[in-house]
Order: C-alpha cells, then structure tokens, then sequence
C-alpha cells in the first residue's frame, strides 16, 4: 500500500486544507477547521474557542480557556457568540456532529452573513483527549 504525505500549510486559519484522517487525507469544507488549527489558534489568543457540550459532559475536562456554551441553552444565550468578523470563532462539541449542525443552524436562522467567521473544529473533544492535549476541569460557575 501506497502511503500518502501532505504537507499542511501553517498560515492564515483557514488555509489549510486538509486533515488527516487515518491513511487518507479528507479535505476541509469552508466550514471546517482542523482540531491542530482550532488549538494553535486558540492558544495563541486569535480565535474564541466555544464548547457546545452539555454540563455533564463537561466532567471529562474541557480546553484551557474555552467558553462553555451548552447546545440545549443556545437560543437563550445566542448572543453571547461574537458577530465581530474580525476575530474568528470555533464551535467544539465531543465528535463535530453537534457543532457542524449548530453553526448551519445559526447561519441559517440569523444570517449567514452574521456568522461567516464562525467554524467547526473537526473531530471535536473526543480527539483532543485521544491526542492527550491538556484538558481541564470546568470552571464552577
């Protein structure tokens, strides 16, 4: 079997494009961003990390930083997502199902024009655990 090697670019967020996905290299849409991105950004103070799991989630650990933001109180607390354009900002949830059908839902219902920075991180928290990045415990509110 033929192995495959892709170089990624480590430029602007969302230049690159591609994640490696087992042996093969899955490409990101417009509304993706890789988990290695989400986290360089993130940890650099030039994206807003938003957890969309729900509480007893939350148990397991969350990134360093995120905001806790569960899905089953978002249209309460819509507003509390960044509209600046300027600074973009990235839904987390454990697989990506709940965050990919989030932003779609946002974009769609409130203007796709008032969430154009907004993005998913593939593989959400269930990979970032897997890769053994630091997680740690919710902050008590």
């Amino acid at each position: 079997m033929m192995k495959r090697r892709i170089l990624l670019s480590r430029g602007a967020a969302w230049c690159s494009p591609f994640v490696l996905s087992g042996a093969l290299a899955q490409p990101l849409t417009e509304e993706q961003v890789s988990l290695t991105e989400a986290r360089r950004l993130h940890q650099a103070g030039q994206a807003i990390l938003i957890d969309i799991r729900e509480p007893n989630e939350y148990a397991t650990g969350v990134a360093a930083g995120a905001i806790l933001l569960p899905m089953s109180q978002l249209s309460q607390r819509v507003r509390e997502i960044p509209v600046d354009s300027r600074v973009p900002v990235l839904l987390i949830c454990r697989t990506q199902n709940r965050s990919s059908a989030t932003l779609r839902a946002l974009r769609k219902q409130l203007g796709e024009q008032n969430y154009a920075h907004v993005r998913f991180v593939q593989g959400g928290m269930s990979e970032w655990a897997q890769r053994g990045w630091p997680m740690m415990p919710p902050a008590k509110p």
